[in-house]
């Protein structure tokens, strides 16, 4: 039997479902049950009866499944998949910066820890963050944008405001250069290039769209153009080769790979289903809180929120 017969024998004993994120490697994109963005996965998942969740992704994103579904098990395969720039900015530290401005509201990325989702008045995702701000928030009024310093650039200019950035950024994002751009862009002259609002100004700048990894699934399905050049971490290819076969993708940058998107393995996965640890453990005051701030995103979004 194959380690992928014996997931899925697991996987039905426990009744448990496998969520992968777009950038992990691509036997375990194969195994899941859904690949996609973290929050939809995370919706994906409290819109079905399995008791557990295996979370193929990074912290943060299975404490937002936890979140929206209390009731289940949220096991990670790899208990240090971390991500570096939720891990920028804690609870503490976003309670000091609202103490320095009482009269502010709060819009986290969706990319933070639960702590920092509870003390937060609204969630916001790459794909939503300006219709968020456009429709939550006066333009006259003070609004700290946590954690990504990058996003919170993007939706500012898209929306014509100032926020109160938090200083924080995806690593991986970051490397991703507009030089590294340029050199595809004169290899493949034909191509379009679609980028993630995580990176640099710079690169944006450079960009035909500006996508959310689920964006830049459809965009690649419609799009009259036979290449792309993909401004996000390498192993978003895997999935719009599968969603869009008979065109070619180029990522922007081979070296922006995130090394805690590449911890889990099949053999992990399966030792998860086996001794259904590491489980993803959070206070319900802490629950309680943090769901305030993503349904509020979810009504303004017109999205159903699918808890069970």
């Amino acid at each position: 039997m194959t380690i992928t017969d014996k997931i899925k024998k697991l996987k039905k004993e426990r009744k448990a479902v496998i969520l992968a994120h777009n950038y992990q490697i691509p036997e375990v994109q194969e195994v899941a049950d859904f690949t996609g963005d973290s929050l939809g996965l995370s919706m994906e998942a409290a819109a079905t009866e399995a008791e557990v969740i295996v979370f193929c992704g990074v912290y943060f994103m299975a404490e937002t499944a936890k979140i929206l579904s209390p009731q289940k098990k949220v096991i990670m395969p790899d208990k240090d998949s971390g991500c570096p720039m939720a891990d920028m900015i804690t609870a503490k530290q976003l309670i000091e910066l609202k103490n320095k401005h009482p009269k502010a509201k709060v819009l986290a990325y969706v990319n933070t820890s639960a702590e920092v989702k509870a003390e937060t008045d609204l969630c916001c995702t790459s794909a939503n963050s300006v219709k968020i701000a456009q429709e939550a928030f006066r333009q006259d009024e003070e609004v700290i944008f946590v954690p990504d310093k990058f996003l919170a650039h993007f939706t500012a200019v898209q929306c014509n405001r100032s926020f109160i950035v938090w200083p924080g950024y995806c690593p991986t994002h970051a490397e991703i250069m507009p030089e590294s751009i340029q050199r595809k862009k004169e290899v493949y002259p034909q191509a379009e290039i679609i980028v993630h609002p995580e990176c640099r100004p710079e690169v944006i700048a450079l960009a035909d769209q500006v996508l959310s990894t689920s964006g830049m699934v459809e965009f690649a399905k419609k799009t009259k153009a036979k290449e792309l050049i993909v401004g996000t971490e390498p192993g978003m290819i895997y999935r719009l080769k599968k969603e869009a076969s008979e065109k070619k993708f180029y990522p922007a940058s081979e070296e922006a790979s995130c090394p805690n998107m590449k911890k889990n393995t099949l053999e992990k996965v399966l030792w998860a289903l086996e001794d259904l640890s590491f489980e993803v453990i959070i206070e319900d005051s802490i629950i309680n809180r943090a769901q305030k701030s993503i349904r509020k995103m979810l009504e303004i979004t017109k999205q159903p929120a699918r808890q069970q």
